[in-house]
């Protein structure tokens, strides 16, 4: 019989808490226990699983870690669920990016990708509901150019229209992952876009190209509405990013 190459590597044997968390993750995952649903509290957790106090404390703080619950020492109510959110795969988008395990140009592009598909869906499945939330938002967005209110609340109003956008596409998870890249671009890039360049000239253009991109999606011109995504996103960020990696950016472009 001829041995293995590779020989099997210990195992590590898993932990009470990882198995409560677990269970716990799956209730919440499945829709079992919805966002705004309370756990029980931790004298019930500690019975219904048969463990400890400190046991069921260490479930709950990798659940918090993980952005699931929000949990509060003593709260006699019991966590609060608050599930899956566009805030915890933008926060782990982030996090990938300072590690420098992803750059800040893949990041970017990977949202020319998303926003340039979420268009081109759009254009060919928005309902005149959407079309009309489309423009509220960017009447939204002109009225913030021209408040003062700065950098922040405009953006949120275009992260808005976005997913706006991603939901007219009918995909769900289009509309989840367009929110988190956006933030995850914004909160990295909004301080140099301050900084470098006139905010108020930035936001006048931006408002233009939304103006573009719900005309072609109003049109039904899913290729015209693909395209003025990686255009715009080519033009607004890759001169933030090293030289080196702008290649990367231009060839999202030139695919399109």
């Amino acid at each position: 019989m001829a041995a293995f190459d590779a020989p099997f590597t210990p195992v590590e044997p898993v932990r009470a808490y990882q198995r409560v968390a677990e269970q716990i993750e799956e209730r919440i995952l499945s829709g079992e226990l919805p966002p705004g649903s309370r756990l029980p509290g931790e004298r019930d957790l500690v019975g219904q699983f048969g463990v400890g106090r400190s046991t069921v404390r260490e479930a709950l703080r990798v659940l918090q870690s993980a952005g699931l619950i929000r949990s509060r020492p003593g709260d006699p109510l019991g966590a609060e669920v608050l599930g899956v959110s566009a805030d915890n795969l933008s926060q782990a988008l982030g996090r990938l990016t300072r590690s420098h395990i992803c750059s800040l140009a893949e990041l970017i592009q990977f949202r020319m990708v998303l926003d340039a598909e979420s268009n081109r869906l759009a254009a060919r499945l928005r309902t005149e509901d959407d079309l009309e939330r489309m423009a509220a938002l960017i009447g939204r967005m002109r009225e913030l150019s021209g408040s003062g209110a700065g950098l922040r609340a405009f953006s949120e109003a275009d992260a808005l229209f976005h997913q706006a956008v991603a939901e007219a596409s009918r995909n769900a998870l289009l509309g989840l992952c367009a929110r988190a890249v956006h933030d995850a671009v914004v909160d990295i890039i909004e301080r140099k876009i301050a900084d470098a360049a006139d905010a108020a000239a930035w936001m006048a253009r931006s408002v233009d190209h939304h103006e573009q991109v719900l005309a072609a999606i109003r049109a039904g011109d899913a290729p015209h509405a693909a395209r003025l995504a990686r255009q715009a996103l080519h033009a607004y960020y890759a001169e933030h990013v090293e030289p080196a990696a702008r290649p990367l950016l231009t060839a999202a472009v030139e695919e399109g």
